[in-house]
């Protein structure tokens, strides 16, 4: 089939490259719709926190203008006396959006966190004019501690498992992309070193190792669809071979949107306090927050893990941009690197000498700002502060909300998408409370068997490109879905974000997916006549 001929060609691409193809035929049917639940960007906005940001802008501005150089042009503000002019702002504009979020987060500062109010506001009036580079670079002093009050709350369990150092990046794929370079620049992974991959998995993970940058060699260490896409014990064990340098996962995982199990946790934990204390550990955790009780490996294995965590997903914010890597001030990896061989710490002195003036005890998570600007612009290196504020106005928002309002409006826009799409493809939807329900991945083989026997299953699978489903959905049904295989998922299974569209898509996105393998059957029962 010619069809198939251009298929094979694809197959080869990223899936998110292959959406491209994807949303170009779908376009292509002016009459239709198009319905793309391929990317995973919501399609809420978290209000509360940007009118804060927005007003202490405002509030910064007023600063700025108190002893200006020139008409049109500020000047830093001044720190004594910041509180009682922030309280009169409040008072001033009492009524007008984010006024009261800023009143609530000020008390929240003095009276739960203990920072001093000039020290806060000081260093947020001067953050969101953005007129310093960041300082210290790896993050500014009080965001850190901020934020790190929300992972206590979002992804520790409250766990008293002690102090991480965190570093705000561009979004957890820059995150992602510092770690690999950083790992590599201090010989704590090497090319040819075996790495464990949990899969299905945000396909970069898969692809990155591969690169000759690192030329990794990747060992799966597989979900369990029939477990709900848990990892079995046996899968696990994999970990305690000493050949494997790493394991890396998404938690709650993408595709599959379905995060560990307590045992799993337990599993691995035991392993890195007996037989793998060396092993490193680095979990992407963005959807965490769409799991109520979450809690991350971080917090399971502190010592020997590297968090990733952005609030793009929760807080509907992807162009901002706004990442953290976090790692235990007591860890496992500056242990590593001060035991390495003496020819390779001299070359590590060499390489950082230049930004750290003991570089021989430099801490990786310091060693990964500095790579990050390729050393020798380790002096403008740091994300933007700006960015650091909105951060810890998205923070700020959810150690304030007590009740959780904000976290059952955000899980229930995706429940309520998730039970529509099931009902619509005609199955029960899965209901498992480690389920994210952010994205999910549909097996059309074992639905096709499940519908309609075996034999159809089977030709299906044996006829068709493993990309010809989703390349129909698009063609004819002006429906765009990522590629389960291409995340190392089933071959011919789709994943179907339940983001980014409105409610009644997914609806029409389950009948498409119905319909379009009763076609199929259609064909093969004619055939068999």
């Amino acid at each position: 089939m010619e069809r198939s001929v251009e298929e094979k060609g694809y197959e080869a691409l990223s899936p998110f490259e292959l959406k491209n193809k994807l949303i170009s035929m779908a376009q292509t049917h002016r009459e239709k719709i198009m319905l793309n639940a391929g990317r995973g960007n919501p399609n809420w906005v978290a209000i509360a926190p940007r009118e804060g940001f927005f007003q202490f802008g405002m509030f910064a501005l007023s600063e700025s203008q108190r002893s200006p150089h020139r008409l049109g042009l500020g000047t830093v503000t001044e720190k004594d006396g910041l509180s009682n002019r922030f309280r009169d702002y409040l008072a001033r504009n009492a009524g007008s959006p984010g006024i009261a979020f800023l009143a609530g987060a000020f008390d929240y500062i003095g009276g739960i966190l203990k920072v001093n109010g000039d020290d806060f506001l000081n260093e947020m009036v001067d953050a969101v004019l953005g007129d310093h580079y960041p300082t210290p670079d790896r993050m500014l002093a009080i965001c850190e501690k901020i934020v790190h009050k929300y992972f206590e709350q979002e992804m520790f369990g409250a766990a008293p498992i002690g102090k991480f150092d965190l570093f705000a990046t561009e979004g957890g794929t820059a995150a992602m992309d510092y770690i690999f370079t950083s790992l590599s620049e201090n010989k704590l992974i090497h090319k040819g070193d075996k790495i464990a991959i949990g899969t299905p998995i945000f396909t970069p993970y898969i692809e990155i190792p591969r690169l000759n940058d690192y030329e990794l060699v990747e060992i799966e260490i597989r979900q369990d669809e029939n477990s709900d896409w848990q990892y079995p014990d046996a899968e696990l064990e994999k970990l305690a071979d000493p050949a494997v340098k790493a394991f890396f996962l998404v938690n709650p995982s993408n595709p599959t949107s379905v995060s560990m199990q307590q045992k799993s946790l337990d599993k691995i934990t035991a392993l890195v306090k007996t037989r793998r204390k060396d092993l490193i550990l680095l979990t992407d955790d963005v959807y965490g927050t769409f799991v109520n009780g979450f809690k991350s490996l971080a917090a399971a294995a502190p010592l020997n893990t590297i968090l990733v965590y952005s609030f793009s997903k929760y807080f509907g914010a992807t162009g901002w941009r706004l990442g953290v890597i976090g790692i235990h001030e007591d860890n496992v990896f500056d242990k590593r690197i001060a035991a390495l061989p003496a020819a390779d710490k001299e070359e590590l002195h060499a390489r950082y000498c230049t930004v750290e003036l003991d570089p021989d005890h430099m801490k990786l998570i310091d060693r990964m700002v500095a790579d990050s600007r390729s050393v020798a612009l380790h002096h403008t290196a740091g994300l933007s502060t700006p960015q650091q504020v909105m951060m810890v106005m998205f923070a700020l928002h959810c150690l304030m909300d007590k009740k959780g309002g904000y976290k059952k409006m955000a899980q229930d826009i995706v429940k309520k998408r998730f039970e529509a799409l099931y009902t619509a493809v005609g199955v029960k939807a899965p209901d498992d409370e480690y389920d994210a329900r952010y994205y999910t991945t549909i097996d059309i083989p074992k639905l096709a068997k499940t519908r309609y026997g075996a034999d159809f299953a089977g030709y299906l699978v044996k006829s068709f490109e493993p990309i010809d489903f989703v390349w129909r959905l698009a063609d004819e049904k002006s429906i765009v879905l990522m590629d389960g295989g291409g995340f190392d998922a089933p071959n011919m299974s789709v994943r179907v974000s339940l983001a980014n569209l409105d409610d009644n898509a997914y609806v029409a996105i389950g009948k498409g997916i119905s319909e379009l393998l009763e076609d199929y059957y259609n064909t093969w029962k004619s055939s068999n006549k």
